[in-house]
């Protein structure tokens, strides 16, 4: 019998912690990295949200929903 059963998407957001999405969706690191988040085997990536981490290396809000909205598209 054949599951009528939807796959939920995962929504990443900005208030995620860095470490987790990457570890769940490592496709994610080539766009954080293009977006200039190279922190991503960073230590504080295990306890820095998405956001913070952005905020951290001199990016704007508008770059975060950028990184976001590419993430989302690609996982």
């Amino acid at each position: 019998m054949k599951s009528t059963r939807r796959k939920t998407k995962k929504t990443i957001t900005k208030n995620m912690i860095l470490g987790e999405v990457t570890r769940l969706y490592p496709n994610s690191i080539e766009i954080m990295l293009e977006h200039g988040l190279h922190c991503v085997g960073c230590f504080a990536s295990a306890f820095d949200t998405i956001e913070d981490a952005m905020k951290i290396h001199g990016l704007s809000k508008k770059d975060v929903d950028k990184m976001i909205k590419r993430i989302n598209k690609a996982i």
